[in-house]
Parts: C-alpha cells; sequence; structure tokens
C-alpha cells in the first residue's frame, strides 16, 4: 500500500536519521499539516464560533490548541505504534484483528471521502463564480469545468506523496498571507459589537450548551486526521525510534501556526460585525468572505475572496484525498485482492477521478448531511480509538497516565453527542 510513497521517498537515506536540528523536511511537514487543516471550513468558523458570544469564544480560544494538539498527537502515535511502513488501516487490523480492521477501514474511508466530493463541488462553484462575476468570463459547460479542476488536482496528486505535502506547503504561505491581510484590513473598522455580550456573564446552563455545540465546529476547523497515518509512516520511516519526538515537535508547530492565524482571522471579523450581522451572514449561508465583501462594497474583497477560498479548498483537497486514497486501498486489499501497486494506485485515481467530477457536475445539495453524517466517525477515530489503544494496545500503554488522555476523551465524547444532536434535530425540523 506504501509502495508508491516509499519510491518518492527514495532520495532520503534508508536508515531511520537520528534526532537532528529542525530541517526543511520537518517544515514541509509543518506546513503540510496546517494546509489540510486551515480549509474552506476556516471561512464559517468567524460565524459560527461568533454567534455564542464573547464568553463561549475567548473560551473556545484558550481550548483550541489543547483540543487539537492532543487529540492529533493521539492518533500519530497510535500509527507509530505498529509495524515499520504501516499506515492506519493496516495498525487497526494489527492491535483489533482483522474484522474490527476491516470495519473501521470502512468508517474511515466513508468519514473523508464524502468531504473529497464537498470539496469537489465547493471548487467548481468558486471558480466558476470567479470567472463570471470577477473576469467577466463565461465559464466553459460544469461538466467540462469540473473536470479540468480534478484532474489538474490529480496530476498533483500522480508526483506522490511528497510533492502533494510540498505542494501543499506552498499554498499555505499565499493562505496565510491573505489571512493575515484581512484580519489586519478590519481592524480599522472593529466595533467591538461582540464585546457587548462580555458585561454580564451568561447562565452556566446556557454556556454549557453554547459550548456543547460550538466544540464540534472548533475541532474540525483544525482537523487533519486525513494525512495524519501519512506523517506518521514518513517520521517513523525517518526518524525510527525518535518518530515520536519529532512528530510531536511537529504538531505542536504546526498547532500553534494554527491558532494563532485563525484565532487572529476570527477575532478580527467579529470584533468588526455585531451578532445581528453574524446571525445575518449565517441565515444567508455565506462565508465571512462573501459577507464582508457585501457588507463593505469593497471590490479587493470583492477580488480577493474567491482566489482565497480556491487556494483554500484546493489544498485541502490534497490532503483529504491521501487520507481518502489510503482508505480505499485498504478496502481493496481487505477484499484479499493483491493488485500491483502502480495498478492499484490507477484504479483509485481513476474511482476518485469518475466518482470526483460526477458529484462535482451534479452540485447536488445533500452534501452538507453526508459531512454532518461522517463528522461521529472522524471524532470516534480522531479522539476516542486512540485513548483506548492506550488501555488496551501493550505497544501503547506507555502513554497511558497524562491527564491529557482523560481531556482527549471527554471532548470526543462531547463532540459525537453534539454532532448526533444536530444531526437529530435537523432531521426533526
Amino acid at each position: 500500500m506504501n509502495d508508491q510513497a516509499n519510491s518518492v521517498d527514495e532520495r532520503f537515506d534508508e536508515t531511520p536519521a537520528t534526532l537532528s536540528r529542525w530541517n526543511r523536511h520537518d517544515t514541509t511537514w509543518m506546513l503540510g499539516l496546517f494546509g489540510t487543516a486551515i480549509g474552506a471550513g476556516t471561512l464559517f468558523l468567524p460565524i459560527n464560533a461568533g454567534l455564542g458570544g464573547f464568553w463561549p469564544l475567548l473560551i473556545l480560544a484558550l481550548l483550541a490548541f489543547p483540543m487539537t494538539f492532543y487529540a492529533h498527537r493521539g492518533l500519530t502515535r497510535f500509527v507509530l505504534s505498529g509495524r515499520e511502513g504501516s499506515d492506519i488501516t493496516d495498525v487497526v487490523e494489527e492491535h483489533f484483528g482483522l474484522k474490527a480492521g476491516a470495519v473501521i477501514t470502512l468508517l474511515y474511508f466513508l468519514a473523508i471521502f464524502p468531504i473529497l466530493l464537498i470539496y469537489s463541488v465547493a471548487l467548481t462553484n468558486t471558480v466558476g463564480s470567479f470567472m463570471l462575476n470577477q473576469l467577466s468570463i463565461t465559464p466553459p459547460p460544469r461538466a467540462i469545468l469540473s473536470l479540468l479542476l480534478i484532474l489538474g488536482l490529480l496530476i498533483v496528486v500522480r508526483c506522490g506523496e511528497q510533492v502533494i505535502v510540498k505542494a501543499m506547503s506552498m499554498m499555505v504561505y499565499p493562505f496565510i498571507v491573505a489571512l493575515l491581510f484581512l484580519a489586519v484590513f478590519l481592524i480599522p473598522h472593529w466595533n467591538g459589537g461582540i464585546l457587548s455580550t462580555a458585561s454580564s456573564m451568561p447562565e452556566p446552563s446556557a454556556l454549557l450548551h453554547t459550548l456543547w455545540l460550538a466544540i464540534p465546529v472548533m475541532v474540525f476547523s483544525f482537523n487533519h486526521s486525513p494525512i495524519i497515518s501519512a506523517f506518521a509512516v514518513d517520521q517513523k520511516r525517518r526518524y525510527g525510534v525518535n518518530a515520536e519526538e519529532r512528530s510531536s515537535q511537529i504538531l505542536s508547530r504546526a498547532h500553534v501556526l494554527m491558532v494563532v492565524m485563525v484565532l487572529f482571522f476570527v477575532f478580527s471579523c467579529v470584533l468588526t460585525l455585531t451578532p445581528a450581522q453574524l446571525a445575518e451572514a449565517k441565515a444567508q449561508n455565506l462565508s465571512i468572505l462573501s459577507y464582508l465583501a457585501n457588507h463593505f462594497s469593497n471590490p479587493t474583497i470583492a477580488f480577493a475572496a474567491p482566489l482565497i477560498a480556491f487556494v483554500a479548498i484546493a489544498k485541502s483537497f490534497l490532503g483529504h484525498y491521501i487520507g481518502a486514497s489510503e482508505g480505499l486501498k485498504g478496502l481493496i486489499l481487505k477484499t484479499g485482492k493483491r493488485p500491483a501497486a502502480k495498478s492499484l494506485d490507477r484504479m483509485t485515481a481513476a474511482f476518485m477521478l469518475v466518482v470526483c467530477w460526477a458529484v462535482a457536475t451534479l452540485n447536488p445539495s445533500i452534501l452538507g448531511m453526508i459531512e454532518t453524517l461522517g463528522g461521529p466517525v472522524i471524532a470516534a477515530i480522531l479522539f476516542l480509538m486512540p485513548m483506548y489503544a492506550i488501555r488496551s494496545v501493550p505497544a501503547m500503554r506507555q502513554y497511558s497516565g497524562p491527564i491529557s488522555n482523560v481531556f482527549v476523551t471527554l471532548v470526543g465524547l462531547v463532540a459525537i453527542s453534539s454532532l448526533v444532536y444536530s444531526l437529530a434535530h435537523s432531521l426533526m425540523r
């Protein structure tokens, strides 16, 4: 399953490196993790997080780093606990058996693949709208436009895992610059509307209810679990027994970058708009960029918004492709078939191309529901499975004891229960 990644990585030494000083390879992975996590969802985070008022937003900001870092570190340790070269699907089978491995591999694929489909639709919509409204060019038919866009991304994919990560890390730079530009641009327009909710602390029951519903929004705005398996495999191949220590360093720096950048952007947006305006943006189902462009009637934001959205969606597409293809390959191999590595890569790429292209062309409206259904599965794999492994798998027991394990388990249970409640509530309406 990992033949492609191995072949791409031949330029690295075959023997695990000692834990040397921070290097370019580590920076590339740090930015790759950032690129997978910080995508189109970031553009809706100011609305979803700011609607609860000042105090819930402040609490969520303080919890953002520990919620995301400890969970992703646990999943990385879980993958590292397996045999050399084993990805997450192999490690699950190794620790929990064939049947559990097949079930979790299926759930892993079904949780990530729909997000890939959502990005395919969003990418087509963003580029089509940009061509029509900003460039005054009539876009080609949707079927052709979506095919060209997805083919372009799959060309990057075919270059191998290391090229994907490098492409994502390169796309991160303009995205960071754009977020910083927008956050700073809004500073003169801060009106402190949300601070009006800071004068009185909400009732404990209301505060807990708001946090309960908002935690999944924060968790999945920083989620990069689809690329964690490939990240852990590469670290183990490069650093051997030192892989866990270096992986934790890379993860911590990536999460500091995520939290600082995104929360600055979020606070700048919510300090610019009033709670009523945030509610209006949510009712209109607009990203914060689209609402700000309409709010200020600013041609710079109107032109920059779709470009930022394109970069955000494209880099997240690449990161989620790694996880989705890994899950699909795992499912094929667990049927007992053993195609050659190149044949398996081609089969996977062909399947992804056809399905992503078909969904992007049809532009269905049910993808939000599919994403919601996948949310509890991602939360279970990201938060609960590594914590369960710490208690039940000998190779993971070295990580037992810290209070952070209890914290991760509680956040996972809160996120899953909130997602299930939100889904049930939407179905009953």
